[in-house]
């Protein structure tokens, strides 16, 4: 059995720590052996449990293996900016949110740093579906070196095995503004959905396990004619985009993003049964590097002041390209959209990158929320905050103003 089967791996995982020497490991590692799940499916975790998963999945590699993504040697300055003045109990905030993390870049500077659930500036924590968004800037990047010449050529036709399923006709861009119109079920709730079962599924020596498993669903809809939230389809665009680039993910993100951008510490991409990094999810950053992409994009994702996307990449990748059915709100190229030019990157149980241009903000959140995977009352207290800072911000501005 599956379930007893981790268990006496997590034993004798604690047993031989015990060995070599507790104190040895880092507190991440130990914690989340303290804490061991006994099954493999991180959605059905205890809060406890994930509270010690969540800064600490590359840890073992029998539970995930991961590949690492090398930063460079020096840090970009994240300086500090006066303390943000908001009208509201930070502290009350976090504990609501129950924040691991919670940064606030305005113009460059940070204006608020805070952690929480023991966690700190020196750690790592997942980043669940926040990957889509790096995953799609990728994509902009490949499509910038000539590796991908259309976003409207079709899947199959970069990835030979697709050819004949539902995905046959679907373009690029329908799959990263997920409107492929093939069957997908992501209910995090639902341990026999789609998103609880594909990165277990066993594919057919030599293919991979995310082309096997997506080739076998069904059409339910005419592609390009409804938004449906797949994480399986961000998985095959990182299929496609290793395929063209013939290198890793994991490589591909440090050589364009990771080392030039100057995040401070490595980071970690979890891997598919078959070695392929879960390219919609599952990024292990520290928040300040995390907080750092989101000022890269903010800064229109240049390198020593030239770009490395597609002109016009990223008016096109972070407004509105679908309805969602929820007024004011869109999806782009794998990012969440909002009717007044913001934008953010989103992931289960907390986790988020939220851009506003117009106030030049990036707001970075790494938390593990207690009710469920997409609390409605944790998800409205977070976009209530972000109104709070950017009322701040406006706030300051006025002030500035009239004093001139």
């Amino acid at each position: 059995m599956k379930f007893k089967k981790i268990a006496l791996i997590g034993l004798a995982a604690i047993f031989g720590a015990g060995a070599l020497g507790w104190q040895s490991l880092d507190k991440e590692t130990r914690g989340f052996l303290a804490a061991f799940p006994t099954n493999t499916d991180l959605l059905f975790w205890s809060t406890s449990q994930r509270d010690a998963a969540f800064r600490a999945l590359d840890r073992l590699p029998f539970l995930a293996k991961h590949r690492v993504v090398p930063a460079g040697d020096t840090a970009s300055a994240l300086p500090p900016g006066a303390p943000l003045a908001l009208p509201m109990d930070i502290d009350a905030y976090m504990q609501g949110q129950r924040s691991a993390a919670l940064m606030v870049l305005h113009n460059g500077q940070v204006r608020l740093e805070r952690y929480g659930l023991d966690f700190d500036s020196e750690g790592r924590w997942t980043s669940f579906s926040v990957a889509k968004s790096l995953t799609s800037t990728l994509v902009g990047m490949a499509v910038r070196d000539g590796h991908i010449k259309s976003m409207d050529d079709k899947v199959s036709d970069y990835i030979a095995e697709m050819k004949g399923s539902a995905y046959d006709d679907v373009s690029i861009r329908q799959l990263l503004t997920m409107t492929s119109g093939v069957a997908w079920n992501e209910d995090y709730d639902d341990p026999k959905s789609d998103v609880a079962q594909f990165n277990n599924h066993k594919p057919k020596g030599g293919e991979d396990a995310v082309v096997s498993y997506l080739r076998q669903l069904p059409r339910a809809v005419p592609a390009g004619t409804r938004w449906l939230y797949s994480t399986g389809e961000t998985n095959l665009v990182g299929v496609l985009v290793e395929k063209k680039k013939k290198k890793t993910l994991s490589d591909y993100l440090s050589e364009k993003i990771w080392r030039p951008v100057g995040m401070e510490q490595k980071a970690t991409w979890m891997l598919s049964k078959t070695g392929q990094e879960i390219s919609g999810c599952c990024l292990q950053a520290a928040t300040r590097d995390f907080a750092r992409f989101g000022q890269f994009i903010l800064n229109g994702a240049l390198i020593n002041g030239q770009p490395t996307l597609p002109e016009g990449w990223l008016p096109e990748a972070t407004t509105s390209r679908t309805g969602i059915g929820h007024p004011g709100r869109g999806y782009g190229y794998q990012w969440w959209t909002y009717d007044n030019g913001s934008f953010a990157a989103r992931g289960i149980f907390g986790q988020g990158i939220f851009i506003d241009p117009a106030r030049k903000l990036v707001i970075a959140s790494n938390a593990n929320w207690g009710n469920n995977a997409t609390d409605p009352k944790a998800t409205a207290a977070r976009e209530a905050f972000y109104v709070a800072v950017q009322q701040a911000v406006d706030a300051e501005v006025a002030e500035a103003a009239a004093k001139r």
